[in-house]
């Protein structure tokens, strides 16, 4: 099971997201706890009212929409009562028994999967904290839930990717039309998915994450009233990356994937992935130093076992200025120069054909000493060991090294 948990400021857009997949059959109301009314007698002002009422009683607090969704292995049949058990314990575990809350099944998608509607403000008018509350509360209930419903654990080597969404057909957009609400779900689709599991930092890296699934988050150019504005648009792309289709404004999704919400998140972004930097940093390094000479198609395809996806940025002269690292374990996305220097395009290109860093002293000036310059140590030099290094490093520069060495070239002056 994975579960998923969305604060916001607007119950009335959680509500209607559910309500107009009711509408459109492709979700039924199946379960709700703690409304005055029996869940099959409850009206769209029911709902509405007794949550916007309970969230009135906190006013401090703006974001009092809680929308939940819980995912289920594809193998697996659940019928609507255990799902109501399964909603109900859940909601139990992270503090939200007492809750006004709606269970919807939806029907859109390749795997069972139930959305919940709540707030998180209680009777009284305290608040229920949400801080963590996905990596804490949430993913301790989801390991009790499914031993005690025996589902296959999200963390099964024999579960399927519940969460893995088709790309945006591009085929089926008529350039220059807007094609109904069709590419609009579809990229919504992608961004639910998408936007809070991956850690990228600017655009450009979340691009990276969205390209296999033709989408591309679009600024605008730096003349254009959308980029002044500070807008953002969501655009269909083909299999060659170029755009197709009418852009879709930010603000016109669900979730309201803006660039002022992006940018809070490239904020928290920076910091969460900094523990998976090394791994990444790790396996690159592993693969030049194992593999020896390659190509970037070849370092893509060694990189892709290790389930990185190395993104790589050309001119129109096909020259490679840029290259991103995207890591589908960690869900963590890195700029090769934030990784470090030897992790840029320029660096990677020179370490994957095996040519050697050239430093600035030695482009133009001829070694004094006959005696030939130490060579550049290879990546597979560098794989031995920090501790070899640590004992070099002491041997050339301790003083009982320094006076060894006066002592024997001055024997070697007084016997020559």
């Amino acid at each position: 099971m994975v579960a998923r948990v969305n604060a916001s400021k607007s119950l009335r857009n959680a509500l209607h997201y559910n309500e107009h997949k009711v509408k459109q059959s492709a979700a039924v109301l199946i379960h709700s706890r703690n409304f005055a009314k029996d869940t099959h007698k409850l009206g769209i002002t029911d709902k509405l009212g007794t949550l916007q009422n309970l969230a009135a009683r906190n006013e401090r607090t703006k974001v009092n929409s809680v929308h939940i969704s819980l995912n289920f292995d594809p193998s697996e049949k659940i019928d609507d009562s255990t799902l109501q058990k399964i909603a109900d314990s859940y909601l139990q575990k992270i503090g939200f028994g007492d809750q006004p809350y709606l269970v919807y099944r939806h029907k859109d998608a390749s795997h069972p999967h139930i959305h919940i509607v709540t707030t998180n403000i209680r009777r009284n008018g305290k608040r229920i904290p949400l801080h963590n509350i996905g990596k804490n509360q949430s993913e301790k209930a989801r390991k009790q839930i499914e031993k005690d419903f025996n589902l296959v654990r999200a963390d099964s080597k024999q579960r399927q990717q519940v969460d893995e969404v088709k790309p945006v057909n591009a085929e089926k957009i008529v350039y220059g039309k807007y094609d109904g609400p069709g590419t609009k779900r579809a990229i919504a689709k992608v961004l639910d998915a998408v936007l809070p599991k991956y850690k990228y930092t600017s655009l450009p890296e979340l691009n990276a994450v969205l390209r296999p699934y033709n989408i591309a988050a679009d600024p605008g150019s730096k003349d254009s009233r959308i980029y002044k504005a500070g807008g953002l648009y969501y655009r269909a792309l083909n299999n060659y990356g170029q755009k197709v289709g009418v852009p879709i404004p930010a603000s016109h999704i669900y979730n309201k994937p803006t660039l002022k919400n992006l940018e809070k998140r490239f904020q928290q972004n920076q910091i969460d992935r900094r523990p998976h930097m090394q791994r990444v940093r790790n396996a690159i390094d592993y693969i030049i130093a194992t593999k020896g000479k390659m190509t970037i198609p070849e370092l893509q395809t060694h990189l892709k076992k290790e389930r990185i996806a190395l993104v790589v940025r050309q001119n129109a002269d096909g020259i490679i200025y840029g290259l991103t690292y995207v890591d589908h374990k960690t869900h963590t996305v890195f700029n090769g120069s934030d990784l470090g220097k030897a992790y840029s395009a320029n660096q990677v290109q020179n370490r994957i054909q095996q040519i050697p860093s050239a430093h600035p002293d030695s482009l133009h000036l001829k070694p004094k000493s006959s005696i030939s310059p130490k060579p550049e140590p290879t990546p597979a030099d560098a794989v031995k060991g920090a501790i070899e290094s640590v004992f070099e490093v002491e041997k050339e520069t301790s003083p009982q090294a320094e006076f060894d060495e006066r002592k024997r070239k001055k024997r070697k002056r007084l016997f020559h």
